[in-house]
């Protein structure tokens, strides 16, 4: 299928959409990797939550950050299917979280009044979305790969809310960005192992449209299930 140029017509981008959202099981098919956690699971490190979580939610907060609402033109930026499980330190998925995540457009721009360069923001780029886990504690997001912007290597936040629990906020690197050698955020994470597991591939998505990418985030919770 030829890859879609920026406006496309109204009925093939409804189709997609529907299709993104109703197919979630396209999560568990990026990465199936038998006895990956047959080790000691790394627990993954909190980080700080930053000054541009949105001031104002978007009226659309679902996990398509590419599109917004019905709009027929796509956001700017590499088209990346972005998964990932909730688990606990046993390697167990945890259900009912609700993971959200924030970043900048392809301009480095975030949703936030007091975001640098706020009047070059990519209106199509929803900028924060919403996924409410199932029993598999696997999650899922269309959004873009991340940039760089001044002062930070390109990144993604997350945050985790449970009920009862206490948010838990972190950030997922891009690997092979050679900013993150000299990232003050991604530097403060003392610990190698740790460090080094939210720095993740974002990899051309086998099967999938010209140029675009899957990448797969895994968050471990430092604690187990009730008894």
């Amino acid at each position: 299928m030829k890859t879609p140029s920026l406006i496309l017509p109204a009925d093939v981008l409804r189709k997609d959409r529907r299709r993104f959202l109703t197919q979630l099981s396209l999560a568990t098919l990026f990465w199936t990797v038998p006895g990956a956690y047959a080790e000691q699971l790394a627990l993954t490190p909190r980080q700080t939550e930053g000054p541009f979580y949105p001031d104002k939610l978007p009226l659309d907060t679902d996990n398509d950050l590419v599109i917004v609402n019905d709009a027929l033109t796509p956001a700017a930026g590499e088209i990346t299917y972005l998964s990932g499980r909730i688990l606990d330190s046993r390697g167990q998925p945890i259900r009912n979280a609700l993971v959200e995540i924030w970043q900048t457009d392809k301009n480095g721009v975030y949703l936030h009044s007091g975001s640098n360069n706020h009047g070059k923001r990519d209106s199509n780029f929803q900028g924060f979305g919403r996924f409410l886990t199932g029993s598999t504690g696997e999650y899922l997001f269309r959004t873009i790969k991340p940039v760089q912007y001044p002062g930070r290597t390109p990144h993604i936040h997350f945050a985790v809310k449970m009920k009862g629990r206490e948010k838990f906020t972190t950030q997922c690197y891009v690997a092979g960005e050679a900013q993150n050698e000299r990232d003050g955020v991604l530097k403060s994470i003392k610990d190698d192992k740790a460090r080094k597991s939210v720095i993740i591939p974002f990899a051309p998505l086998k099967e999938g449209r010209a140029a675009e990418l899957a990448a797969r985030f895994d968050i471990v919770m430092g604690f187990t299930p009730e008894a």
